[in-house]
């Protein structure tokens, strides 16, 4: 088995100059560096992932905290999910995935040498698991917007912004009374910001152009979906056009509006806010505001290296919204 000092050998060099050229820690001569790489090459010489991680105080290894609670879409948490791992590759990280809700395998993993970053999902509005993240020495990156986010990096949906789009969209094709069927509840009296921002968003837009417009928590089922519904629809009679943002109750809103006799868009248009896969895997495919998961996830392992090898500062970047016109929209009735 090939060892450092074979490579210190075969290079001509010290043991500790070839360390240097493989941490990057110190500069090199570009002539030396040339020949411990091809003496590298020749030997085959593989470092120790233990040695390496004891050496530069890494563990190639990032946390990913995404509790799977009874209220998320679990299959648009794994999109999240999937762009952290795969950009993680790229810097050639693992990562270690907790989806439970414990507050105390959070300090435990920060508080220990088990990672080199943390990120952080499912954030609310004051969450209690960003003391303990502050204390701790690896940084950090939240999936989402705390009403504090000082001292840590956050990146998200635009989802106020996304509301917005949605609105701004639906009255350009002439519809004065619109709903939003939204979060479960229990989603929203967690102050789960993603949610709220969502709903503070319509709510704005909404008043700010004198709109008919009421807000509707839906629960994540078919079920849910239709009670929602006839909420909303108690509530504005003249209701024309939806805002969904609950993928989980979309099959059952497109459902309740064809048993009620309604036409999708002729009689009611429908917007969703969901991951491009949902909106183009319903029976008719849906205009949608794109949550971009996977891209999100992507740039959150960007930003923890980013603060993990040049010590960027702690920023937040809120992702533009993206609207793509399908079949659910159309002109708002006569």
């Amino acid at each position: 088995m090939t060892t450092i000092d074979d490579v210190a050998r075969a290079a001509g060099v010290s043991v500790s100059t070839v360390s240097y050229a493989l941490s990057g820690k110190r500069p090199i001569s570009a002539a030396t560096r040339t020949r411990i790489e091809r003496a590298v090459q020749e030997l085959d010489y593989r470092p120790h992932a233990g040695a390496r991680a004891l050496a530069s105080a890494r563990t190639n290894v990032l946390a990913l905290m995404a509790p799977l609670r009874v209220d998320v879409n679990v299959g648009v948490i794994m999109q999240f999910v999937t762009g952290v791992v795969t950009r993680a590759q790229y810097f050639q990280h693992d990562v270690l995935l907790l989806t439970q809700d414990d507050h105390a395998g959070v300090e435990r993993v920060a508080a220990g040498s088990m990672v080199d970053a943390v990120i952080m999902m499912d954030v609310e509005a004051d969450d209690p698991r960003l003391a303990i993240l502050r204390r701790q020495r690896q940084p950090a990156v939240l999936i989402g917007l705390p009403r504090d986010a000082t001292g840590l990096s956050c990146v998200d949906l635009d989802f106020e912004a996304a509301a917005r789009t949605a609105v701004a969209h639906l009255t350009g094709l002439g519809h004065r009374a619109i709903a939003l069927l939204g979060s479960p509840q229990t989603v929203l009296d967690r102050h789960t910001t993603y949610a709220a921002r969502l709903v503070h968003g319509f709510d704005d837009e909404t008043s700010r152009r004198g709109l008919n417009a009421v807000f509707e928590p839906t629960e994540s089922s078919h079920a849910g979906a239709v009670l929602a519904l006839d909420r909303a629809f108690a509530r504005l009679p003249r209701l024309s056009a939806l805002v969904v943002h609950n993928e989980a109750a979309l099959p059952g809103v497109l459902a309740s509006l064809r048993e009620r006799g309604l036409r999708v868009p002729q009689d009611v248009s429908v917007v969703a806010v969901c991951p491009q896969d949902v909106a183009v895997g319903q029976p008719q495919q849906l205009t949608a505001v794109d949550i971009p998961a996977v891209r999100i996830g992507g740039v959150a392992v960007e930003m923890a290296m980013g603060r993990l090898e040049r010590d960027d500062p702690a920023e937040t970047r809120l992702i533009s919204p993206v609207l793509t016109a399908r079949e659910s929209t159309g002109p708002a009735p006569a």
